[in-house]
């Protein structure tokens, strides 16, 4: 643990690391912490950031939140001995970010991807700027069900997120032939 005399003052940015899934297991660990020991003037705020992220599987497109930085909780926190060890003893907190585990603020272009910036605000987002997650890669066999090519099969030989199209290459009159369609009109098999 720091001395006492390497304490910022005020409120910083500190990141932990926890077990892989236990993210929102220890939010709510330490905010029962914060309420149980009056620690609200201390531990200011307890965040896993999240993403939306527009997820295509079996032909469907859907919305989803993911974990921006799994096995990772970001608090915004005055660190001291009592903030220290109640945030370090939580249950499924491995220790914080830092060299020797030593807490490190985070520095305000560190806080940028955490979505913590007054210039960044991931809820604002609009359908197109999301990331696109597939369940189909390169090499995969897949199944055409829209358009002129439906029924065909075929494999993968290209993905293009930005067009949200797949290339697939199909057996037609014996010899290969490459076709482009949309994401959502090829399912894997």
């Amino acid at each position: 643990m720091a001395d006492k005399n390497e304490y910022l003052d005020g409120p910083m940015w500190y990141v932990v690391h926890t077990y892989s899934g236990y993210e929102n297991k220890v939010k709510a660990n330490i905010e029962k912490s914060i309420q149980n020991l009056h620690l609200e003037d201390q531990i200011l705020e307890v965040q896993v950031p999240m993403e939306e992220v527009v997820e295509i599987k079996d032909a469907k497109k859907k919305i989803v939140q993911k974990k921006l930085f799994p096995s990772y909780v970001l608090l915004h926190m005055i660190m001291n001995e009592e903030t220290w060890y109640v945030v370090r003893n939580t249950r499924g907190v491995t220790g914080f970010v830092g060299p020797e585990s030593k807490p490190v603020p985070l520095t305000p272009d560190e806080m940028i991807p955490f979505g913590i910036s007054e210039d960044y605000d991931p809820g604002e987002m609009s359908e197109d700027e999301m990331p696109i997650e597939v369940d189909i890669e390169i090499g995969d066999r897949v199944k055409m069900i829209n358009g002129v090519w439906a029924d065909n099969e075929g494999t993968v030989t290209d993905i293009d997120l930005a067009d949200e199209t797949v290339t697939v290459s199909i057996d037609s009159f014996s010899r290969e032939t490459d076709v482009t369609v949309g994401l959502l009109d090829v399912v894997k098999i």
